[in-house]
């Protein structure tokens, strides 16, 4: 008969659609019901992969062509790096009769001992236990955790016995039985026949073996024997020229499992016959009649339905393990020599990193994609495993400089979950590029007020924040001082300036979990920021922001180059009258209290700080250099968009107090009592009060109103075969959007690829398909591109600029454009930008309701500017979007 080192069926997988249909709903979440899976044998792979997907919710048919009638009988090693992923999903091998492996002992072929390690400390550099297992025990324990439906994850996998495969349709995901029947999944685990590639067969090795059962009691019996049968866990291995014996105990130590490898044309075996082959006591003595006559005796002992003969066959590395929905695990993608003992395991780790791959949650149109992944991840060690076991296989003369403490350390040194579960954490977060990454690095991206743990957009629907600002006039010349660059100014030459102290109060924050913060900032108003470019903004400065809470403060620090620092700020507010106390560590160094509130019109105030008609906040980013002081690592200065930071916290107002009685105080005490912060709060206490302009207590909350203008139909013109004139349905009619990672929604209307377009057998209709599953870029330069953009209230978009002539008209709402220099118009419904190259940015004015717009992109030749070609630049200015 013919096997390989696990004796395993030939596993492979198909992932289809469960009754013919897409798993998963339209808007692209995942069904609950899970993954429909089928498995193409039954072996240890198999029943592995059924255990471990049914844990991740998927529905697994698992195809075996025998009825288990006639199981195989012999024992394989739970090495460390097996053993643990059978732990992982609560299989102990130890409590169905293995035994610990304790030991090595090798001997020549007249048994003079060569060599004996015990295993005792050496194991202990492994996590997980080695150990010695009955196949059929093991089986067992595997056939009942995948079919049992008391056991972990839901459905109950189903097992099909006589169900041998006659074909599969990779296109259509479905395996066709001999019977006819046909059944449809999103996975199929298949033999090789389907896979790029697969046409490579197995190979004679050169070697067969000998495989039968000893019971140890009759070894120990025997007086000639019983010294190779004394000790528990005992591997031993005689080594002749060209043949060996290998030989260790299962099932508790009761019995003796034997491999005897020889030459294969000793004992030629017919290659059609499966691995349990028949041999004879006759034969075996007669192969290795040249060893010693104590070993003989051994294996006289062999019992006679157990001695089987096993041609052991080798083969070419495969190109590909997968095909779309088809993918191979165990012997079908890696069949093994014995002489390693890593068949079985290197299929119970198939079968793990699939699950990882394949974790809860998964879509069936991503499968192919991860399949893939899938076999990135297996593909090198397992052919270098089976690399190591034909050199381990080699006869004496040709073992000279093989290290087998390399190949022990290599397989043992593994565990398979761990490493497949981190490269598809890395393989997804590779996939979000705009996730939020700070320190510490090593737990993956980070939520935080912009976006969840998965990338998606936060819109501060529930937020609600009170504001109390005292805006006052004081000195240019002593706040200037605070600028960190030339490049900030202000826009009066005067030598009066406008600033503010605001304090927010914040809560019913999602990305707090409901709860909220507070801070307390210096704003300077009237700052202008000049470019390289020469461009100038238009802003307010923040020099420094207190927070009283961890998260906001390193979420902010570095994420937007927030300058924020710690300090405990409590709060007092009464029917007319805030207070306002800071301090650190019980020692209070500022004081902001406002006096005689009145309600006044909500309507009056802008909701920024100050009521300033400005773009946003500058602030000035730096990061020192490890181990260089006074050297930056990080230093630049930072802008953030009213409308970006709107996005976190709500910038609706419903109410506002005013007052002309205001007053501020800053002390700045000294460094026994402000050891971290007392240059900071002198400089404060420093800056002098010349007027009170005004004072406010704004309060706003959410949510943010939900989107008020309809979906758009779109209305495609075609012509039949005989030249009549109809509307196509190749398409929906609603314009597909798609929600950007700022909140925005794109909507790609239509696409084409060449100019002028190929409308010819509906040529343009394919384009534009495809282009709805694997989007386009901003523009499209060998064609054109119609898009719609909705923009939710207050919505400011990133600068950026796109090679390319686009129209621009406002359907809904009222949109201000604003181009670098800060030139601005303001559009109403119906009015047309020609947008021509330049770096400009949308606004939607409204902060109560959504603007649309409807943009036509037709490419353009290269933009020179003083002999220089200009360049897109929205890949990092329109996340979530190429």
């Amino acid at each position: 008969m013919a096997t390989t080192d696990s004796g395993d069926a030939a596993n492979g997988l198909v992932i289809g659609h469960a009754n013919g249909h897409t798993n998963g709903h339209s808007n692209g979440q995942a069904t609950p019901q899970g993954l429909s899976i089928i498995i193409v044998g039954a072996g240890i792979g198999g029943l592995m992969a059924a255990i471990c997907l049914r844990q991740e919710g998927h529905r697994v048919t698992l195809l075996e062509q025998s009825r288990f009638a006639n199981e195989v009988g012999a024992a394989v090693h739970m090495a460390p790096n097996a053993n643990g992923l059978l732990r992982r999903v609560g299989i102990f091998v130890e409590k169905f009769g293995a035994n610990k492996m304790e030991r090595m002992t090798e001997y020549d072929e007249k048994s003079t001992s060569k060599r004996e390690i015990e295993l005792g400390e050496a194991n202990k550099l492994w996590q997980h236990p080695w150990h010695l297992v009955h196949r059929i025990h093991l089986h067992e324990e595997l056939k009942r955790r995948a079919t049992s439906p008391d056991e972990a994850g839901t459905p109950t996998p189903v097992l099909r016995t006589r169900s041998r495969v006659a074909d599969v349709d990779t296109a259509a995901g479905v395996v066709v039985l001999e019977s006819g029947e046909r059944l449809e999944a999103d996975v199929i685990s298949v033999t090789r026949a389907k896979i790029p590639g697969g046409d490579i067969k197995t190979k004679p090795s050169g070697k067969s073996a000998f495989r039968f059962l000893v019971s140890r009691e009759a070894a120990q019996a025997n007086a000639k024997t019983a010294k190779f049968a004394s000790k528990n866990g005992e591997l031993i291995m005689w080594f002749g020229a060209d043949r060996r014996v290998i030989m260790y105990p299962c099932d508790d130590n009761r019995q003796l499992n034997f491999v005897c490898v020889h030459p294969r044309e000793e004992t030629q075996v017919d290659n059609v016959a499966d691995w349990n082959t028949g041999g004879n006591k006759a034969k075996l003595q007669e192969v290795y009649r040249g060893f010693d006559s104590d070993l003989l005796a051994l294996l006289d002992l062999a019992e006679a339905g157990s001695l089987k003969v096993w041609e052991l066959l080798d083969m070419d590395v495969l190109p590909s393990w997968t095909n779309g929905r088809l993918a191979l695990l165990g012997d079908a993608a890696h069949p093994f020599l014995p002489h390693q003992g890593q068949g079985a395991g290197c299929a119970i780790e198939d079968a793990t990193a699939l699950a990882a791959v394949l974790h809860k949650g998964v879509q069936a149109a991503d499968v192919a994609e991860r399949l893939q992944l899938y076999q990135d991840i297996r593909y090198v060690r397992a052919n270098k495993i089976q690399e190591f076991s034909r050199k381990a296989g080699r006869d004496l003369d040709d073992r000279a400089g093989l290290d087998m403490m390399e190949y022990t350390n290599y397989n043992f040194g593994h565990d398979e979950w761990d490493n497949a579960v981190d490269v598809v954490r890395k393989w997804e977060w590779k996939r979000k590029p705009h996730l939020y990454w700070r320190m510490p690095v090593s737990f993956g991206p980070f939520p935080g007020p912009r976006q969840t743990f998965e990338g998606l957009p936060r819109t501060a629907t529930q937020s609600t924040f009170v504001t109390a600002s005292v805006k006052f006039k004081t000195s240019r010349t002593m706040l200037q001082n605070l600028f960190p660059s030339v490049s900030f100014r202000f826009k009066s030459p005067g030598t009066v300036a406008h600033a503010s102290f605001s304090q927010t109060t914040l809560n019913g924050m999602e990305w707090l979990g409901g709860g909220g913060y507070r801070h307390l900032g210096l704003y300077i108003h009237g700052v202008e920021y000049v470019t390289k470019s020469g461009a100038v903004l238009d802003g307010t400065f923040l020099p420094l922001l207190f927070e009283n809470l961890t998260d906001p403060i390193v979420s902010g620090r570095e994420e937007l180059g927030m300058p924020k620092l710690y300090c405990s700020i409590d709060v007092w507010r009464r029917a007319a009258s805030y207070r306002i106390q800071a301090g650190w560590e019980g020692a209070s160094f500022g004081s902001i209290v406002l006096k005689d509130l009145v309600e006044a019109d909500p309507a009056s105030t802008k909701g920024t700080i100050g009521g300033e008609d400005d773009q946003g906040l500058f602030a000035y980013k730096y990061i020192p250099r490890v181990g260089e002081r006074g050297c930056a690592d990080v230093e630049h200065a930072t802008f953030v968009p009213h409308a970006e930071e709107a996005r976190v916290v709500s910038s609706r107002v419903v109410r506002m107090f005013e007052t002309s009685k205001a007053s501020v105080s800053f002390e700045a005490l000294d460094w026994e009592s402000l050891p971290t912060l007392h240059h900071v709060v002198s400089r404060l206490a420093e800056i002098p009060i010349y007027e009170v302009i005004g004072a406010k207590v704004v309060e706003g909350l959410g949510p943010i109103p939900p989107k008020d203008i309809r979906p758009i139909r779109r209305f495609i013109t075609t012509h039949a075969a005989d030249g009549t004139t109809g509307f196509s349905d190749a398409v929906p009619e609603e314009a597909p959007f798609k929600t950007l990672l700022d909140g925005v929604q794109f909507a790609l209307c239509y696409a084409s690829n060449t100019f002028p377009a190929q409308l010819s057998d509906d040529a343009d209709l394919d384009v534009y398909k495809n282009y709805m599953t694997n989007l386009p870029g901003i523009n499209i330069d060998t064609g054109s591109v119609l898009r719609v953009v909705d923009m939710q209230p207050g919505m400011l978009a990133p600068m950026h600029r796109t090679v390319s002539l686009d129209y621009g008209v406002v359907l809904e709402g009222e949109v201000e454009l604003m181009l670098d220099s800060g030139a601005k118009r303001l559009m109403r419904r119906g009015d047309i930008s020609i947008q021509r190259g330049t770096n400009h940015t949308w606004r939607n004015t409204s902060e109560t309701s959504w603007a649309r717009m409807l943009y036509v992109l037709l490419p353009a030749q290269p933009l020179l500017f003083n002999g220089r070609a200009l360049e897109d630049n929205t890949e990092e200015t329109i996340p979530g979007h190429k």
